[in-house]
């Protein structure tokens, strides 16, 4: 879950700011190019939960999809209804994961050739999650998934594609060991990597983060990556 000390930035440089038509209104988005040899994979990229600040500024979002355009993949970033631009009010995810929706749809019929990849930051996490199979996804990144909090996880249905857990093993929010006791209780496991001496917003280990995201995703990748 994101605190209401979230470390958040808007990122440098020029993103493609968009609105997308959603459910409950307008979804404010940012769409990015990919910064190195394109893959044919376009990323969504969740964000920490709205009612604690989460935004699709949040510092470990705008990480992770840093990584992802570093290795290749565009990436769609989007504020859930009720923050920022985004028209609507919070609905405990329900309605969230409807916002998802809509911005897939967004992606995939302005993408079609690209393949669909989610990712996700606590609560987005969870929504990204929830998502993952109904909407094709082709890969998964959930990063300090929100288990044994308020979120049910027990009657989600499981992807098959691969899946990266990362998981910061000092984490004040997210119980490591709730995390680390789900994913191995799972039929088909992801990968998991716990990183040490980590809090839950990744103080001073964003850039490990960025590590890990590409070095998880880099055998999943359609083309071989740059050298």
């Amino acid at each position: 879950m994101a605190g209401m000390n979230e470390t958040t930035a808007k990122p440098a440089g020029a993103d493609a700011a968009l609105v997308i038509d959603g459910p409950a209104g307008r979804i404010e988005a940012a769409y990015d190019a990919a910064e190195a040899t394109p893959q044919p994979v376009l990323a969504i990229v969740c964000h920490p939960l709205p009612t604690e600040g989460g935004t699709m500024h949040n510092k470990v979002v705008t990480m992770a999809a840093r990584a992802l355009r570093e290795s290749g993949i565009a990436t769609l970033r989007f504020n859930f209804r009720g923050v920022g631009g985004s028209e609507g009010k919070f609905d405990d995810g329900d309605g969230e994961l409807d916002d998802l929706r809509a911005v897939a749809a967004w992606a995939r019929a302005r993408h079609p050739d690209k393949a669909l990849w989610l990712a996700g930051f606590s609560f987005g996490a969870w929504v990204s999650l929830r998502g993952a199979v109904e909407l094709g996804a082709a890969a998964l990144i959930s990063i300090a998934p929100p288990v044994g909090r308020s979120w049910e996880f027990t009657d989600i249905a499981l992807p098959t594609m691969p899946w990266l857990v990362i998981q910061g093993d000092a984490d004040e929010i997210v119980d490591a060991t709730a995390v680390r006791d789900w994913v191995t209780s799972l039929p088909s496991p992801p990968e998991l990597v716990e990183m040490p001496d980590t809090s839950h917003f990744f103080h001073r280990k964003l850039m490990d983060l960025r590590g890990a995201v590409k070095n998880g995703i880099r055998g999943w990748l359609p083309l071989p990556p740059a050298a």
